[in-house]
């Protein structure tokens, strides 16, 4: 507790520069106003941010007037959920109206209601430790529902019956696994058994939410505690059902792990990788490592020797992956990123010991094309064995296959592989204007150039006529 203590004195020392001016602000003309939510909790943690979350007395009206003098910019974007948003110098700044927001049980949008009292707008927060706030100007901490004592035992409870709470907003049952990967915390178990009895219900929110709450769980630290928490309850089963459905099938190795651990794993294994990656979390790798086998329930075939078979597995899992994130409307950059991770994550184990031809490394990096280091993070991550001669085995010849890369893309210029004639050239050698024959000169000479690596100007010039002279005689 001590150490919570000190942490939230620190932080307000900190931000106290803008918070308590802000406050004064909003005291002058007769509003409350307090730091709360994320901010407050964050700050328990030593976690510091210059993003600052407020709520107020005020109204969304009243609230613009005095950020519209005291900010650099100002937005309302949030303004039908009655929050003001503007920009001070380094920090941005949300301050919402005191509310209550419930679903009703056929819509998927929340009914705002504005609140009069801080302890009123606290009660109606989704976890204990974000119904934390401390009042401004004056910095007196609040903490009706035990907020700080929840953070210290690092649990999550919700302030009321979390039946009704779920209720309210059922997206709060995906926000408890989020906040589980986030912060490392056990949820409370009679909020376990809300989410496990409510699951359906979170069928009512709408895809984009869904969504948002996912990427940010899939980008947490710990994202197995909330990906677990989700299978568990049953809330996977309808907002992600790819990845329960693993949970029955062994591995074609036939580990003592099922397929469902094992995609698990791979996550995690993608996780430590990321420095290749910039260092950041990459939500494009970590989902592409999760879903990289949901391919295998439907391709999993048993033979007469007692084997079990999954393939193209990375085909029908592609399939699968392009279909769940088209319905929770993921972007189709984001999309197509991740089905293409998925349908490649086998293509190394055609490498053997290093027999590939150049020309196969080529079409490697072809095939890739700007997704080739996630590839990269994504096959080593496939790794899951626990026979260490094998695993070593396994990232030898994986660092050999990098190493030819390297090698061919410093000869070859492998990042921009083109052949040695372009379109206008191809139509005035073989004058021929614009069209379908262009396209297949051009893939011919394409072809040609992964096959041989690059080629003089005369020689792919000798090449095209002689392929278009056999091409016309046939």
């Amino acid at each position: 507790m001590v150490d919570v203590q000190q942490a939230v004195e620190a932080e307000l020392t900190r931000i106290g520069p803008v918070i308590d001016p802000l406050g004064e602000l909003f005291a002058a003309a007769g509003h409350e106003l307090a730091l709360v939510g994320g901010p407050v909790r964050d700050g328990m943690l030593g976690r510091h941010s210059n993003d600052l979350d407020f709520t107020t007395s005020a109204r969304p009206e009243q609230t613009e007037r005095i950020l519209r003098a005291w900010g650099d910019a100002w937005w309302d974007m949030g303004r039908d959920f009655g929050t003001i948003g503007c920009r001070k110098g380094d920090w941005v700044v949300e301050v919402t109206t005191y509310r209550s927001e419930a679903y009703d049980p056929a819509s998927r949008k929340p009914e705002v209601q504005y609140g009069d009292t801080l302890a009123g707008d606290l009660g109606r927060r989704d976890f204990t430790v974000n119904a934390m706030a401390v009042r401004l100007p004056g910095q007196q901490v609040e903490d009706p529902y035990g907020g700080v004592v929840d953070l210290a035992n690092k649990v999550l409870r919700t302030p009321g019956r979390p039946e009704d709470s779920f209720s309210d907003d059922p997206l709060r049952m995906m926000r408890a696994a989020r906040f589980a990967a986030q912060l490392g915390f056990t949820v409370d178990q009679p909020v376990v058994d809300a989410m496990r009895d409510m699951a359906e219900r979170v069928t009512i929110v709408s895809a984009e939410r869904v969504r948002d709450e996912l990427v940010k769980l899939v980008c947490a630290p710990y994202p197995r505690l909330g990906l677990t928490l989700l299978v568990d309850t049953g809330l996977a089963d309808h907002v992600l059902p790819e990845l329960p459905r693993l949970k029955l099938e062994r591995d074609e190795h036939h580990r003592h792990k099922d397929v469902y651990e094992h995609s698990l794993t791979v996550l995690e294994q993608a996780i430590d990788l990321e420095d290749r990656l910039g260092g950041q979390p990459d939500f494009i790798s970590r989902f592409a490592a999760l879903m990289h086998d949901v391919g295998k329930p439907k391709t999993r075939r048993f033979l007469d020797d007692g084997t079990v078979t999954f393939h193209h597995h990375d085909v029908v899992g592609a399939k699968i992956t392009r279909k769940r994130m088209q319905a929770l409307r993921f972007s189709g950059d984001e999309i197509d990123a991740v089905c293409h991770l998925v349908e490649l994550h086998l293509r190394f184990h055609g490498y053997g010991s290093g027999e590939w031809t150049d020309s196969a490394v080529r079409r490697y990096v072809r095939d890739a094309g700007d997704q080739l280091a996630r590839l990269h993070v994504l096959t080593r991550a496939d790794c899951t064995t626990r026979n260490q001669r094998k695993a070593d085995r396994l990232r030898r010849t994986y660092d050999d296959l990098e190493a030819r890369i390297a090698r061919l893309s410093e000869e070859e210029e492998l990042a921009s592989l083109r052949p040695a004639l372009d379109g206008n050239q191809i139509m005035e050698i073989l004058g021929i204007p614009p069209g379908r024959d262009v396209g297949e000169a051009y893939k011919f000479l394409l072809e040609l150039r992964l096959d041989n690596g690059p080629m003089a100007t005369d020689d792919a010039k000798a090449a095209l006529l002689a392929w278009w002279a056999a091409r016309e005689q046939s």
